[in-house]
């Protein structure tokens, strides 16, 4: 059975199923973001499934620093760890070296920058990536890349793509080694490649042809949602979508808000991953099927209704937008967890939805109901 089934498309958008040893995704999906191993706002691997999350994405840079890999290894893997039955994607720490940007140092061999808990040095290169992830035994790992700031020189965006490309090359020679040894976690761990080239998208087309040739099962499009404008982003998928291969995962890195993920969808993508969600919920903005709302609003003071009343999650079957927005007023570590779950479900819910409606040939009815009215605010 091929990695990844295709069962239908719509105009662009695939409906798809992602076949690991850890179980089966149902695609296009959200990936919930646990960077160390867990949802920022008390929320468990418990309640991930209660919430229908799917795949669970861990960061490479921050498990690395703490607790340390190699004793994720000693206890198991990172899924007997935090105790999560159902796939897991890393990503490879390159996004990480981007962030620290006043701290590194690149070079062919890989980045040097400093620890952002301790200060101290750290190097890592596409075999430390490949390592590191081979320690935590996911099912899914990324390539080690470069996120190029945006705006960035055209002539710095050119070498940084074909650093990356060299890089990829090492990775998947690092990653069939890592895989074949005896005491390996999950020797069915499987490379994803990574789409560079800022906003130039000839660039971007000439990067994704060359990667594409080294058939790995999945392929992401990254720097992205790095301070373009939506419909630059929009036209960046819409370039490089059709030299992506068809047959493989399409992953749209950091994005987004429920109608990028909705307009992602319509340009081919799979897969999403996103820290927004649960740091919008932390500051009590919530998504609802009409709109986000602030629930610091005094207006909900004395409102009975949940969050949304459209919506089955745990949290709106029980508690009232006036009882969650006391917890908020009140400092209550309760407020980030019921908040959180909520929106998490809400984009779990969405991507359901999506599917369902790639199932019964109505994706474009529903996007041209949901798209902008999910991004307003009420």
């Amino acid at each position: 059975m091929a990695t990844y089934e295709l069962l239908k498309q719509e105009g662009s958008a695939k409906r798809a199923v992602f076949h690991t040893v850890h179980g089966d995704i149902q695609t296009p999906v959200f990936m919930n973001v646990g960077t160390v191993a867990a949802i920022k706002g008390a929320v468990s691997t418990m309640d991930l499934k209660e919430i229908k999350c799917q795949v669970e994405l861990s960061n490479t840079y921050h498990l690395h620093v703490r607790p340390g890999d190699k004793l994720i290894k000693e206890m198991g893997g990172l899924h007997k760890f935090m105790v999560w039955d159902r796939p897991i994607l890393t990503d490879s720490g390159g996004f990480q070296v981007f962030s620290l940007a006043g701290l590194r140092k690149i070079k062919e061999e890989g980045v040097h920058f400093n620890s952002h808990i301790d200060g101290r040095k750290i190097f890592m290169g596409p075999e430390q990536s490949m390592q590191i992830q081979s320690n935590l035994g996911s099912d899914m790992c990324m390539a080690f890349d470069e996120c190029i700031e945006n705006p960035a020189p055209r002539d710095y965006v050119q070498k940084s793509i074909d650093r990356t490309y060299r890089w990829l090359v090492r990775c998947k020679a690092e990653n069939a080694r890592l895989n074949a040894l005896p005491d390996t976690v999950n020797p069915q761990q499987m490379l994803w490649g990574i789409n560079q080239g800022g906003t130039y998208a000839d660039l971007r087309i000439s990067h994704m042809q060359r990667i594409a040739e080294l058939d790995l099962p999945g392929y992401a499009i990254g720097g992205l949602a790095v301070g373009e404008t939506a419909q630059e982003m929009y036209d960046i998928i819409e370039a490089v979508e059709e030299h992506m291969p068809t047959n493989k995962t399409r992953y749209l890195m950091g994005v987004g808000t429920p109608t990028n993920i909705i307009e992602g969808v319509a340009r081919g993508v799979d897969f999403f991953d996103c820290v927004m969600p649960a740091r919008n919920a932390r500051h009590a903005r919530l998504f609802t099927w009409e709109g986000a709302i602030n629930l610091k609003n005094a207006k909900y003071i004395l409102d009975e209704s949940p969050i949304d009343p459209k919506c089955d999650c745990p949290v709106c079957r029980r508690y009232s937008r006036a009882y969650v927005r006391h917890l908020f007023a009140a400092e209550e570590m309760l407020a980030m967890r019921l908040a959180v779950m909520h929106n998490l479900y809400f984009y779990n819910k969405l991507m359901e939805r999506i599917r369902e409606s790639l199932d019964n040939g109505t994706f474009s009815e529903f996007r041209r109901e949901y798209s902008e009215k999910l991004a307003r605010k009420i």
